[in-house]
């Protein structure tokens, strides 16, 4: 199945939006895990920095999750508001040179499942000025997909997508991407319980998610990985659990029967750290994706733009304006978003990678009438030693 135009199955999910829907949306609060006897019998080891679960065999099969009545990931709520851009102070010092990982755009080839049937989603104008909350911080929020066309199936946006996994018996939802081939990136809280030494399970990652349907497939986790420091609740976070420098983490994924791992379909995205995008005063143009619940039932992917600030006060992370809410847990930040020009008598500007992703979404507020979000900023502390453990375990994926 090729990726110029639209397949029959492709036509078929853009005519799924006329009627009202109502959406529920979860108040922000502390997640109890209760571990069945699989997620008993996985693998933790841990190696310094990085902690890693192993799953069984069992669950690398599949199975366990409820794709249908999975619960979006309540979005950590932090309790003081960030300050204005206006009043950002500067970075912390102490960072390395940034660094970059660069992406790339896949073969395109879709494996199209329908995984739960199609639901009616509400259509609005399609057009909506740049808003702004009482945090006065602008941004825009838009659906991917433009008029007509499933957008989220074309690199990059088929690099992002849902990542549905198991808290007990209960099926939870977050946002991802994937950054190697193999390796996908999201928040720490979506996979692990801050400071109780635990870990979820059971993690399926579905790229380019439009509607119940899944144009690449479905693709089930092998290994997860995030920083002993978040695992064991010693990372230094502004607030306990929620605004941390470290809430980050990658999970690799199984390859499919012919030993090929999801990006060489989708493409993947970069990634950089250590401040890459971002001009002396801790500034960058920010470009988010994610499911949130709260807009289009959490059905559709959408984007936000903002300029971002890092506030240093708040465990370095960086600041966005948004409208994403929960469901958008662990979605990518990314600079430089989109395909890039031939370029003729000009040249790129500093930092000119594109599709890399520098944050993942983090932490936001229950009031929504403030609307900002913030996000740990990729180092050369968590995401550079989260990938080498992954691509040391599994060099494939990579």
């Amino acid at each position: 199945m090729q990726m110029h135009g639209l397949t029959h199955h492709a036509k078929r999910l853009l005519a799924r939006r006329a009627a009202p829907l109502a959406v529920a949306m979860l108040a922000a609060a502390p997640l109890p895990l209760v571990l069945g006897s699989t997620a008993a019998q996985s693998q933790v080891r841990v190696s310094g920095p990085v902690t890693a679960i192993t799953l069984p065999r069992a669950l690398r099969q599949g199975g366990g999750i409820d794709f249908a009545n999975a619960i979006p990931m309540p979005l950590p709520a932090a309790r003081d508001l960030p300050p204005s851009p206006s009043q950002a102070t500067l970075p912390r010092q102490g960072f390395g040179q940034p660094g970059v990982s660069p992406g790339g755009p896949g073969n395109g080839q879709q494996n199209p499942v329908t995984l739960v049937a199609p639901q009616d989603i509400p259509k609005g104008s399609g057009i909506e000025p740049e808003e702004f909350g009482t945090s006065i911080q602008p941004y825009t929020t838009s659906e991917v997909d433009a008029n007509g066309d499933a957008t989220v199936s074309y690199y990059p946006f088929a690099a992002a997508g849902k990542l549905f996994f198991n808290v007990g018996s209960s099926t939870f939802v977050c946002s991802a991407s994937l950054i190697t081939p193999g390796v996908v990136v999201t928040a720490a809280h979506c996979v692990a319980n801050y400071g109780q030494s635990q870990f979820y399970t059971n993690w399926t990652f579905v790229p380019a998610y439009e509607n119940g349907d899944a144009f690449y497939g479905t693709w089930t986790a092998a290994t997860a990985y995030v920083l002993t420091a978040y695992y064991n609740g010693t990372d230094n976070c502004a607030v306990y659990g929620v605004v941390c420098p470290d809430d980050v983490a990658v999970i690799v994924e199984n390859p499919d029967g012919s030993g090929t791992y999801p990006g060489i379909y989708t493409g993947w995205l970069g990634y950089g750290w250590n401040g890459y995008g971002q001009n002396g005063l801790g500034q960058a143009l920010i470009n988010q994706l994610g499911y949130p619940v709260a807009l289009d039932g959490g059905l559709l992917m959408q984007r936000n733009d903002s300029q971002g600030f890092v506030d240093s006060t708040s465990s370095n992370n960086t600041v966005i304006g948004s409208l994403m809410t929960g469901g958008s847990s662990g979605g990518p930040w990314l600079v430089n978003l989109g395909m890039p020009p031939s370029l003729s008598g000009i040249s790129f500007g500093t930092y000119p990678d594109h599709n890399i992703v520098v944050h993942v979404t983090s932490w936001g507020y229950t009031d929504s009438t403030i609307k900002q979000q913030g996000a740990s900023p990729f180092t050369d502390g968590n995401i550079v030693p989260l990938v080498n453990a992954a691509c040391s375990d599994i060099p494939g994926a990579c």
